[in-house]
């Protein structure tokens, strides 16, 4: 018996959630800490003062970022709760008047009356509440709220984004601290901007031009102010 090859599909949706906080937080850790460090850079300060400023910079901001996901992600996750929950309830006291629902959700996706009342019904005695979950809610596996993964994403993300800036601090000469730390911030957000774009299945180039002009307006903005008030 021949057995015909298994088919599987992989779509950018499946790593939404993950991919978001990722590139978000590694973006936001190379330009914020780049950033802040060409600030105090530009402002003649020690190196011994740049590296404090970079790696308070670098702790702080993962912890920010991994608190602020989680919260975000966590108010997500209760309304998704709730939603179900009221789901649940409805489908308890009101089985005919769901199936009626989920049958005109299929009605304006184009299905006829019958074939509509009948996917739904079908569906409902397989699984009433991922049902109705999915197709009427819009809730489903890849796109669910994971508050943990996302904080843990953010952080590391973060940490792993504000560590080139940092690095490029400790390892270049003391009079060339801005512009070395600003020529590795650009770069990286670039590689992050490219990577982030085809990991999303989207072109590469616009996002990468994107953040390269904002992560070189940052460096001079911050530049310019530590020379202002540097001493």
């Amino acid at each position: 018996m021949s057995r015909l090859p298994k088919h599987t599909e992989h779509h950018a949706v499946e790593k939404l959630g993950w991919l978001r906080a990722a590139v978000l937080g590694a973006n936001d850790g190379t330009l914020s800490t780049g950033s802040l460090i060409v600030g105090v850079a530009s402002s003649h300060a020690a190196r011994g003062s740049i590296l404090v400023a970079g790696l308070s910079a670098l702790v702080a901001g993962a912890l920010s970022m991994a608190a602020g996901e989680y919260v975000s992600v966590s108010s997500q996750a209760d309304s998704e709760h709730a939603d179900l929950a009221r789901e649940k309830r409805e489908l308890a006291t009101d089985w005919g008047g769901e199936i009626d629902e989920l049958a005109g959700i299929y009605r304006k996706r184009g299905l006829d009356e019958t074939l509509a009342r009948q996917v739904a019904t079908e569906l409902m005695k397989h699984d009433a509440l991922g049902a109705h979950a999915r197709d009427e809610l819009g809730l489903s596996a890849a796109t669910t709220a994971r508050p943990f993964q996302a904080a843990l994403a953010s952080a590391s993300a973060f940490f792993s984004g504000a560590l080139l800036p940092v690095m490029a601090a400790v390892l270049t000469p003391e009079p060339y601290v801005s512009w070395g730390v600003s020529l590795v911030s650009v770069l990286a957000l670039a590689g992050l901007g490219a990577v982030g774009a085809v990991a999303g299945g989207a072109p590469p180039l616009r996002p990468t031009l994107r953040v390269t002009f904002w992560g070189i307006v940052a460096m001079i903005v911050t530049g310019g102010i530590g020379q202002i008030f540097g001493v």
